[in-house]
Formats: structure tokens, C-alpha cells, sequence
């Protein structure tokens, strides 16, 4: 309503002639100081804050009741004539205003498309921005849907292997849900990778009923969304089989997750002070799954994955390029 108002012709007229008003009072307060032949001098910043504030049409009419008011008391002595002089002065008078109108309008109204342009792209952000969440979290209820069709499946499978399988990749799903709604934040809203971790790998910790030491350092910035799922399923798995094959799903011991993310290639290292593999063990010809899935995780990101044995440690380590600045 007040904006309706402002944009009104009697507001805008009225802006004009207070404008107007503004400038003759100023110009008789002065009227002692200023020479003959200055009628115009305070009249020119009323039209210009006429123009900028209310538009052309004001201007003009400020311009107009200005130039009369001028010649009717700050004129020449003896009144108005025409002459030489006189069309020199109106004029110039004419010719400075026009300026001043035409190009302080148009800026005004440049400005003003200005801001219904910033208005409508600041309303599609917003629209863009809530169907996006929309569709992660209908996607995150879906993947969840499916996780638990995974364990309903497995609490049914008479075969130990089958419910163990099926149990895993509940536990996969899970995971790639939980990453999913991590991205329903916004940019820079995410939180850190180390946080992430930590919260994962002690669920994962107690639904093994597994008592671990865990030990997580780095990861202070967030996952790029390309790098979020593969990263994090690397993590788990290399997590899981540390459990499961370097304590015997018993626990007892010690596992350290470190994220690098100061240099060109960041650097994931999952090391653990358990068992560690078997002789003759080979990472390219293991059979086993979740290997498996861990280098298809590795090489959907141009990334890098190697079993090592440190000392009394069994350290994965998952290196792949960042995203660059």
C-alpha cells in the first residue's frame, strides 16, 4: 500500500513541488548575497533531486514553476522583457535541466530494472533452491526405502551368507543416505568431513558390537558432492574390513581415520593396528566385495587405492585430486 502510494502521481507531484518550495525559500533567504543575473542557482539541485526521486514528469513540472518564480522576483531589475538576454538566460536554463532530467531519469530507471531483475532472480534462487531440497529429500526417503527393504530381506534369508550379504548392502545404502541428506544443505552449510566420520564409524562401531579406540583427524572442510559418496563408502568399507578381519569382529583395538585436504591431491588413510592380511595377500586379485567396491569407488574419482603395512599397522589409503578453488 505504501509503496502503491509513493509510486502515485500525488506523491510524486508532490515531491516536485516541495521540491520547488525548497529552492525559492532557499533562493530569498540568500536573495541579499547573490549578484544580479543568478535567478536560477538553487532551483537546479531541486530538479535534479526532483528527477532522481519522483521521475521525469515532476522534474518537468518543477522545472517549470522554477523558471517562472525565477523571472517573476530573482530576474532582472525592472521586470520581465524579452530580449536577447533573456532568451540567452531561459535558454540556458532549459538546456540544463533537459540534461539533467534525461540522464538522471534514465539512471533512476535503469535502477530501478535494476532491482526488479535482482527482486526476480533472488525469488527463482529461492524456487531453485527449495525444489533441489525437495528432490534430495524425497531421493534420501527413497534410498532409505530400499535400505530397508535390504534388512527386511536379510532378517528373512535362511542362509547365513545371504543374510550377511544383504545386511552389508543395507548397510551401503544406508550410508549413501545419510551422504544424500548431507547435501540438502547449502553450499558452505555442510558440515566438515570429520564430523561425518566420526558419526558413521561409531554407528558402524555399535552395530558390529565392536569396542574400538576410534581416532578421527582432518577433514575440517566439507566433501565436494562429487566426492562425498565414493569417499565416504571407501571409509566404511576399509572401517568394516578392518573389524572384521584385523580384530575379528571383537574389536580390542585401535583404528585411525585421517583426511589430507591441504594439498592438489587429498589423501584418506584408514589405518588400524589388528591382524592385518594374509600372507601373499594381492589388492588386484582379491575376490573380496567390498575391495571390489572400494576400487570402483577409487576410480570413479580418478583416485587411488592401496593397502599397506606399516610396522604393527594396516594402513588403506585412498588418495585422489581436489576440487579445484
Amino acid at each position: 500500500m505504501l509503496d502503491r502510494l509513493r509510486r502515485g502521481p500525488f506523491y510524486r507531484y508532490g515531491v516536485g513541488l516541495a521540491a520547488f518550495a525548497a529552492g525559492l525559500a532557499v533562493r530569498a533567504v540568500l536573495a541579499p548575497w547573490f549578484p544580479p543575473g543568478f535567478p536560477y542557482v538553487t532551483f537546479f539541485p531541486a530538479v535534479v533531486i526532483t528527477a532522481y526521486v519522483a521521475g521525469r514528469g515532476p522534474a518537468v513540472f518543477c522545472s517549470a514553476l522554477s523558471l517562472v518564480a525565477a523571472w517573476t522576483w530573482f530576474g532582472p531589475p525592472g521586470g520581465f522583457h524579452w530580449n536577447v538576454s533573456t532568451a540567452v538566460g531561459i535558454s540556458f536554463f532549459i538546456f540544463v535541466v533537459a540534461v539533467d532530467i534525461f540522464f538522471i531519469d534514465g539512471m533512476r530507471r535503469a535502477l530501478d530494472r535494476l532491482e526488479e531483475e535482482r527482486l526476480r532472480s533472488a525469488r527463482l534462487a529461492e524456487a531453485r533452491d527449495l525444489l533441489a531440497q525437495e528432490l534430495h529429500h524425497r531421493v534420501s526417503n527413497n534410498i532409505q526405502v530400499v535400505a530397508s527393504l535390504l534388512r527386511l530381506q536379510a532378517d528373512a534369508a535362511a542362509d547365513p551368507q545371504a543374510r550377511r550379504g544383504l545386511a552389508e548392502a543395507s548397510q551401503r545404502v544406508d550410508v549413501i543416505a545419510v551422504i544424500q541428506r548431507q547435501l540438502q544443505a547449502l553450499e558452505g552449510d555442510a558440515p566438515p568431513f570429520r564430523d561425518l566420520a566420526a558419526q558413521l564409524l561409531s554407528d558402524a562401531a555399535q552395530a558390529a558390537g565392536a569396542s574400538i579406540d576410534l581416532v578421527v583427524e582432518g577433514g575440517e572442510a566439507a566433501l565436494s558432492p562429487q566426492h562425498a559418496t565414493p569417499v565416504t563408502l571407501v571409509m566404511l568399507e576399509c572401517f568394516n574390513n578392518a573389524l572384521e578381519h584385523g580384530f575379528g569382529g571383537r574389536g580390542g583395538g585401535c583404528i585411525e581415520v585421517r583426511l589430507d585436504q591441504s594439498g592438489a591431491e587429498h589423501r584418506l588413510t584408514v589405518a588400524d593396528n589388528g591382524a592385518g592380511p594374509p600372507a601373499g595377500f594381492d589388492l588386484k586379485r582379491t575376490r573380496s566385495l567390498g575391495l571390489r567396491i572400494t576400487k570402483a569407488m577409487a576410480a570413479q574419482i580418478d583416485g587411488r587405492f592401496e593397502i599397506v603395512r606399516d610396522g604393527a599397522r594396516t594402513v588403506c589409503i585412498l588418495t585422489f585430486p581436489g576440487v579445484p578453488a
